[in-house]
């Protein structure tokens, strides 16, 4: 869809630190991150909410997701991951997207007012999501 930045992720045409992209979807790092390893998941077709994902897509999204979440764990020494999707309310870009968030014990995340955070620079980032990528299993 023209104008929607996680169309042109998928489409290649805006930059973004993948992880993997595959014809489920495509997952990349947020560009503010919770903490660092914050990946996002987008089927590739231009979908605003969970309920416009065609029922025969929903096998093949989510095993990417959860394939994502034990990647994030695994090549981040994560603790464990949250997992989660705004439906229009707190949905900053309108294209259908899973957050996948690494989690550490003591990592002072409460609620659902998060703190953001940055990555050094490009380096970092390609860092991050080439150790998520490294685990997807």
């Amino acid at each position: 869809m023209s104008g929607c930045v996680f169309c042109g992720i998928v489409a290649g045409e805006v930059p973004a630190f993948r992880v993997t992209d595959e014809p489920d979807g495509v997952a990349f790092l947020d560009t503010r991150p919770v903490f660092k390893g914050h990946v996002l998941v987008v089927p590739r077709t231009h979908l605003v909410t969970l309920s416009d994902l065609p029922p025969d897509a929903l096998p093949g999204y989510f095993r990417l997701v959860q394939r994502i979440a034990v990647a994030v764990e695994t090549g981040l020494d994560a603790g464990g991951t949250f997992v989660a999707m705004n439906n229009r309310v707190s949905q900053s870009v309108p294209h259908l997207h899973t957050h996948v968030v690494p989690r550490t014990k003591g990592d002072g995340l409460r609620g659902f007012f998060w703190p953001r955070t940055r990555y050094a620079g490009d380096a970092e980032a390609e860092a991050f999501a080439g150790r998520i990528s490294a685990a997807l299993a």
